[in-house]
């Protein structure tokens, strides 16, 4: 018999079994969706609002508090030697029964489920049934069994294995939901393929592929063999009957090689794993088939000791990659909605923005393989987190057992994936447990020192050793030469996250930091006007009205907000123009630090911003909001990881041109360096001849003619090199003399929209055009784009809505910095800093 799958999809109902609901939900049979949570069915029902709408976090929180029973009947007609009901996913402490029967009690959110059935089934109908614990009170209770272990956030999250943001974050709300959030299936067989785990390999051109296969019998008199294609090529081999477990080594001649963006192509091979019945060698039967795509490449991470202290690089095939990447949390507080479309969707802006690294956070989940095969079509890298954040894990049992099973589970699942390049034990334990005065309140308990130190990094030596390891992030590696307990966010020593510049600082500050590798750092703003406004029904609405609060989770977000703000803009007392200076001043923040991080090349090797993506619509550090929609902060980062960039920076004796060529051409030419005034007149100019060769750095020193302004209020510093240009203003936005914005502008129709183009009368910064203000579903190509007096751009809008040129050069909706200076007031003693 080959393998049979029937999801288990239809028919499911919900039915609440205990706590505090409101009235007409006790004893009353919701249909359900499977994969789903409690949450999404309830609303489908119409018996719940949108949970993100407004402040429904609040009065939606008895569902949490609350059991659940999920229940569905489903049919069979045969029921087979081998005879399974597999959850892919089970959120989270949970008793499952069929026909009665009791079949296991899951308690792990990131871990799939697989019971033999044979003794609880029947032909015919099949009564299921899954019954969900509250997870607010089973966190509290194994928090209790377990002994206290401190956390962030109100709930004890850090005793239970279910996704940490589940029960709120800084950005996220608070659901606390349970379901059967991913695919539930009924598999009959004989014979199984249990696990296809690939390592691939390389030495010199020669491609080296290790499978190592699992089978699960339900006949041990069968004779078995496996059959592995790859690149034109099959090999064969045959099982022993006492035979579950076998590895098939493959050679691939000339091996294409996989490639991150920007260095060669991601290549990749179809490899097929075929289970085969030879025990009639004339009527073989193919019993199951596993297909994947795997890739060839090395990875090694750099830590070694130099002059400046401890790297930490990431090299692939021998080369060091300039890493430009992101931070992924879930991109939806009910992950289950997160289906392959959305995963390339976002993807893709991460690729938009320059991005050639995501890291998976570790306060979330492990995602689907969808999400890590478009990585290893798009070449784009991962660092994947071990599901650890900022808290202190006990060690023992049963939480001990059940870590080392979800890590199990998903290095296997995760290891034939070429774009993960990186698997790290935690996210912030190691800095936090001194940090946050963990050790004191511990009181001697364990906090998860085993897992990240031991028993992780011999999971990956054994399942996964063509995966790179780290212990955490940020992490200062022992070959650092500071001890067995180090300050683990030390810039001068391997991955640091900076959160102290957002928290009590200025942007500016990031200017004060030349560390090694940056995993963490971020500016808040408001998700894009459309998506706010969906979300928040607030009349006024204002920073502080109520559903803005609700909708801003960071502690004392908003007044950070108007502190990060006011060096640099006024603060504007309409909600429209609030709303437009708190983006532009997160991108500016974005680019400045990005711009500061990579001009520190090589000893920088680079970042990691938080965060390309949001969960739901909230004021956070996203580039794209919780409704997918693009904040000015994405194209900051498009402009500011170019494979090629200039950008002008403070130095000792004044001001400097970093020229960065991530290519792998050399960067020649003369790179032609102004001061001019807001008029657009030349003041003073020079050329300096620059070769910058492949995957390196060149700094040029700028003469003080140019470096130094007559009038700060009114000048700036152009560089450019082969139309690559940077700009370097001498006074902030509010000090400056920048004068209203006059240009003048057309539109014209295109297939895919309007093409707007824009001609600049008088110095023009930062000109954007907010299109989801007059078409939510809208996309423009390019944003923050300054012009001096007679440039001109060309805008192209994604639209399929009727727009003109009146609606689209409204003030509203093409913005610029030059409408957030309404008066001149020159305050020379600010910092010079460049926009």
């Amino acid at each position: 018999m080959r393998l049979r799958r029937t999801d288990v999809r239809d028919g499911w109902t919900l039915l609440h079994l205990e706590g505090t609901a409101p009235v007409g939900v006790g004893g009353v049979r919701v249909p359900a969706e499977v994969p789903g949570t409690v949450h999404t069915a309830l609303h489908a029902a119409g018996i719940t609002e949108d949970p993100y709408l407004d402040d429904q976090e609040s009065a939606q929180a008895w569902i949490g508090r609350s059991r659940w029973r999920y229940r569905t009947d489903f049919d069979l007609d045969d029921l087979g030697p081998g005879l399974d009901l597999v959850f892919d996913g089970i959120d989270t402490v949970a008793t499952v029964r069929l026909n009665g029967h009791e079949l296991g009690r899951p308690e792990n959110m990131h871990r799939s489920y697989r019971y033999d059935i044979r003794a609880a089934a029947r032909r015919g109908s099949n009564a299921l049934e899954v019954d969900l614990e509250s997870p607010v009170r089973e966190a509290d209770r194994r928090s209790l069994e377990l002994g206290y272990r401190p956390h962030v956030n109100p709930h004890p999250f850090n005793a239970l294995r279910k996704m940490a943001s589940s029960f709120g974050w800084d950005w996220g709300i608070d659901t606390a939901s349970v379901g059967i959030w991913r695919p539930v299936r009924v598999e009959r067989w004989t014979a199984r393929l249990s696990d296809v785990r690939p390592v691939a390999t390389v030495e010199g051109s020669l491609g080296l592929l290790a499978l190592h296969i699992d089978v699960a019998r339900a006949d041990r008199d069968r004779r078995l063999a496996v059959s592995v294609t790859i690149g034109g090529r099959t090999i064969r081999a045959d099982l022993g009957r006492d035979t579950d477990r076998i590895v098939v080594d493959v050679e691939v001649p000339d091996v294409r090689m996989w490639w991150p963006r920007g260095h060669g192509d991601p290549a990749l091979y179809d490899v097929t794993v075929a289970l085969i019945d030879v025990s009639d060698p004339a009527s073989e039967t193919v019993l199951d088939v596993r297909d994947q795509r795997i890739g060839f490449r090395t990875v090694h991470l750099d830590t070694t000791p130099d002059e400046h202290g401890t790297p930490f690089t990431v090299q692939v095939n021998g080369r060091r990659i300039e890493v430009r990447g992101a931070n992924w949390i879930p991109d939806d507080a009910f992950p289950h909605r997160v289906i392959r479309d959305r995963y390339a969707a976002r993807i893709g802006q991460a690729k938009f923005a320059g991005l050639n690294l995501l890291r998976v956070w570790g306060g979330g989940i492990y995602e689907s393989d969808d999400f890590y095969d478009l990585c290893d079509e798009r070449g784009i890298l991962v660092m994947q987190d071990f599901l650890f954040a900022c808290a202190a894990y006990a060690e023992e049992e049963p939480l001990r057992g059940e870590v080392e099973a979800e890590a199990r589970e998903a290095v296997t699942r995760l290891a034939g994936h070429p774009s993960l390049v990186i698997l790290n034990g935690n996210n912030e334990n190691l800095w936090g447990l001194h940090e946050w005065g963990y050790v004191s309140r511990l009181d001697g308990a364990t906090w998860g020192a085993w897992y990240y130190h031991d028993l992780l990094p011999r999971i990956v030596e054994e399942l996964a050793p063509h995966i790179g390891y780290t212990p955490g992030s940020p992490f200062t590696p022992a070959s650092s030469g500071l001890g067995d307990d180090p300050d683990h966010n030390d810039p001068r020593h391997g991955s640091i996250h900076i959160w102290d510049v957002w928290n009590e600082k200025d942007y500016l500050d990031y200017l004060d930091y030349t560390p090694r590798f940056v995993a963490e750092f971020g500016w808040q703003a408001p998700p894009a006007w459309a998506t706010l406004t969906r979300a928040v029904s607030d009349d006024p609405l204002t920073p502080e009205s109520p559903g803005m609060v609700v909708h801003q989770k960071a502690i004392n977000g908003n007044d950070k907000l108007t502190d990060g703000l006011l060096p640099h803009l006024r603060l504007p007392n309409d909600m429209s123009d609030w709303h437009w200076a708190m983006q532009l001043n997160q991108a500016a923040a974005i680019r400045t630090g990005i711009g500061w991080f990579r001009s520190r090349a090589p000893i920088c090797s680079g970042t990691i911003v938080w965060q390309l993506n949001d969960c739901w619509p909230v004021t956070s550090w996203s580039a794209v909001d919780g409704d997918g929609r693009a904040k000015p902060m994405l194209y900051a980062l498009r402009h500011v990881n170019r494979e090629q960039l200039v950008t002008i920076q403070p130095a000792p004796d004044g001001l400097e041109a970093a020229i960065l060529n991530d290519t792998d051409q050399r960067w020649d030419g003369e790179l032609l360096l102004e001061r001019r005034d807001y008029e657009g007149a030349i003041l003073a100019e020079a050329a300096i001849a620059v070769a910058v060769g492949p995957r390196s750095a060149q700094r040029v020193r700028i003469p003080d003619e140019i470096g130094t302004a007559s009038s700060p209020e009114r000048e700036l510093v152009v560089a450019a090199l082969h139309g690559v240009r940077a700009l370097w203003f001498f006074a902030e936005y509010r000090d400056s003399a920048l004068a209203s914005a006059s240009f003048r502008a057309e539109v014209s129709r295109i297939p895919e929209g309007y093409e707007l183009t824009v001609q600049a009368r008088t110095l023009i910064r930062d000109l954007t055009l907010l299109i989801d203000k007059v078409d939510p579903a809208g996309f423009v190509d390019d944003a923050l784009i300054t012009l001096l007096p007679g440039e001109q751009t060309t805008l192209r809008i994604h639209s399929t809505e009727e727009l003109d040129l009146e609606t689209l050069s409204s003030p509203d909706v093409l913005r610029s910095a030059n409408q957030l200076v309404p008066s001149v007031q020159v305050m020379p003693e600010r910092p010079h800093v460049r926009a």
